[in-house]
């Protein structure tokens, strides 16, 4: 049994890993305000950037999905690591050494497994690369130099090669400490008849890297005539390893696709090679399968879904390229990006286009595009005889909704005119009627729930509604905590959590019965058990107590909520803007005491008994008076 790692050692971690820069990892992030981050969230689909990370705090929180927490958490959940692997991870990046208690710790025993097998991803890659400069490695130099890739390029990649033996790098995997199951586990090994053997023999080897840069697997190409198995190879479906999740040369690409707001998907490892020495370092290609969802969602967070971002397929002009470029537009709806198509000429892919004309040639390809819904379109028109009436209408029918489905208004209106002039059809705006009439009916079927629901929300699209929540432990109907009647109370928690000097000491004497919404009601708990906003004021694990005091996973995913959401002022916030909320919710609380001392003495009635009334008139009047003190004097008369 792996042993407990140090709490020191935890906390250490913890502080040394900036979460923003975790995070960066995974998504893009811009500047939200108030030292805030913000993205497309990871955890699910979403138009608008609703991701907030707070790098002073150490928290995210996405206010679509719900998710949020911690560094460790956000590792813990993207990855699906255990919490000994997350922290595991994290210290090796920060340089921190653990210490394990209840009786020490054994590597390569008590690892977590994942972190077990990425480390034997991370060892088969130095391996693989260190066997390219050997003898027998010979044809696969001779492979990379005949498509025009020195060494240094086959460096910046990390190419390499798997010898021809039966196990080479099983034993030297079982040389550093890993088992026969690990191995088989990870897909290096595979099971032989006298136990494991390697999986690739023979091979040049391209590290397949996720987004975070941690080798998971490997795409291996035959270079022998005796080699019996396909051209290529690749790592099996592991726990690492998930071929519609992957994209190769992301790590590499994916600060470029950020910040150019473009990415070029090509067909294969060579092809990524060429583009990224030919200056389009924005280049990545699929592992042997075809582009598709798990593939969308990584571009998408890269790109942030600006109308301004561009997706560019580069196929082959043969029927299987143009088959596969359609394939591609079928997915074009679930980019907010541009989908634009570069046909290779001659059917050269770019790695061979860029060793007969040179790197210039490469980059003319990827500027050649053009949008991917017009090739779709001429694909189509193609298929129909224009010579007839009944060929017209057919081929019409079948145009009208791929041009209705531009999102683009004003380019869908000019492709309308566009088709028209391709189908010889004279009444131009009998076909723009049409393309106009199907648009509005799919918007139509997507708000009924018909087809189309399930589509990604335009940027035009309305915001989504408030989060409602019901009280803890109570069954009745859900609470809007953004309403107008909770804001001024979720604001002074806000400011409690993220600026506890501008409302301290005041807040520390704010009852629990002073806030309405349950919810907000054990959130003040919290921060009181973590001992309060005064505290807080300077101490750097504050957050950390008040997230500890929360009874269960919601209210402390309302503390992280809390604690990202940026506050309602355009300005930084300071005393005055504190004092206001302090009053506005101090004065709230008087107002209800007041309503609920005029019920009791109508329910009193003339028949009371004196000495009681005059207690209950006597502390009506002491509230007005405080009432009235607070809306003259504001923050003066707390």
């Amino acid at each position: 049994m792996a042993g407990r790692i140090n709490d020191d050692d935890v906390k250490a971690v913890r502080d040394a890993v900036p979460i923003d820069a975790v995070v960066s990892e995974y998504l893009q992030l811009r500047n939200a305000g108030g030292g805030n981050l913000k993205g497309l969230c990871p955890f699910h689909d979403e138009k608008s950037p609703s991701f907030h990370v707070s790098p002073a705090k150490g928290l995210y929180h996405c206010f679509g999905c719900q998710e949020g927490g911690d560094t460790v958490d956000f590792v813990m959940k993207i990855d699906h690591l255990s919490f000994a692997e997350t922290i595991e991870r994290l210290a090796a990046q920060a340089g921190i050494t653990l210490r394990y208690e209840e009786g020490g710790y054994t590597p390569g025993r008590q690892q977590g497994e994942r972190t077990r097998l990425v480390e034997a991803h991370k060892a088969a890659a130095q391996y693989y690369t260190d066997q390219l400069e050997s003898p027998e490695a010979e044809i696969a130099r001779r492979f990379l130099a005949e498509r025009g890739f020195a060494q240094d390029a086959a460096q910046h990649f990390g190419v390499g090669y798997s010898p021809a033996g039966w196990d080479h790098l099983t034993r030297y995997l079982r040389g550093r400490g890993f088992t026969d199951k690990e191995l088989v586990l990870s897909g290096l090994s595979q099971e032989g008849r006298r136990g494991p053997i390697d999986r690739f023999r023979g091979r040049l080897m391209w590290p397949i890297r996720d987004i975070a840069g941690e080798v998971v697997g490997f795409g291996a190409r035959k270079l022998r005539d005796d080699d019996n198995g396909p051209k290529y190879l690749n790592t099996p479906e592991t726990p690492l390893y998930r071929k519609s999740q992957v994209l190769y040369g992301i790590d590499l690409a994916k600060k470029e696709i950020a910040k150019s707001s473009r990415a070029v998907v090509v067909e294969g490892y060579t092809d990524v090679m060429a583009c990224h020495l030919a200056g389009i370092t924005t280049a990545i290609a699929t592992c042997g399968t075809a582009f598709g969802e798990g593939h969308i969602k990584i571009l998408r967070r890269l790109l942030m879904d600006n109308s301004g971002s561009e997706v560019v397929f580069t196929f082959d002009g043969d029927a299987a390229g143009q088959k596969a470029a359609l394939r591609a537009f079928e997915d074009d709806q679930k980019f907010a990006a541009e989908t634009s198509i570069a046909i290779t000429p001659g059917g050269m892919d770019p790695c061979d286009l860029r060793l007969a004309k040179g790197d210039q040639a490469v980059a003319d390809l990827v500027e050649s595009r053009t949008p991917l819904f017009e090739f779709a379109l001429r694909q189509v028109v193609s298929r129909h005889n224009l010579d007839t009436p009944v060929g017209r209408a057919a081929a019409l029918d079948e145009a009208a909704p791929i041009v209705a489905r531009i999102k683009n208004s004003a380019i869908q209106h000019e492709s309308a005119v566009q088709l028209a002039g391709m189908l010889g059809i004279l009444d131009t705006q009998f076909v723009v009627r049409r393309v106009s009439q199907l648009a509005r009916w799919a918007r139509e079927r997507g708000r009924d729930g018909g087809p189309g629901q399930g589509r990604p929300q335009r940027h035009d699209a309305p915001p989504a509604a408030e989060p409602q929540r019901p009280a803890p432990g109570a069954g009745g109907p859900a609470l809007n905590l953004r309403s107008p009647a909770h804001r001024v109370e979720r604001e002074l928690l806000k400011l409690a959590l993220q600026r506890p000097d501008l409302v301290s000491p005041a807040f520390d004497a704010y009852g629990a019965d002073e806030f309405t919404a349950p919810p907000y009601v054990v959130v003040r708990q919290c921060i009181e058990e973590a001992g309060g906003a005064s505290a807080g004021s300077a101490d750097g694990d504050y957050l950390a107590r008040v997230r500890d005091a929360a009874p269960d996973d919601t209210v402390r995913a309302m503390v992280t909520e809390l604690a990202v959401e940026p506050l309602h002022t355009r300005r930084d916030p300071d005393e005055a803007y504190a004092g206001v909320q302090l009053v506005a919710v101090r004065l709230a609380a008087v107002n209800q005491r007041v309503t609920e001392i005029r019920g009791t003495l109508q329910r009193l009635g003339p028949r009371a008994d004196p000495q009681q009334l005059a207690a209950v008139q006597n502390e009506l009047w002491v509230l007005q008076q405080y009432g009235q003190s607070l809306r003259e004097r504001g923050a003066a008369a707390l």
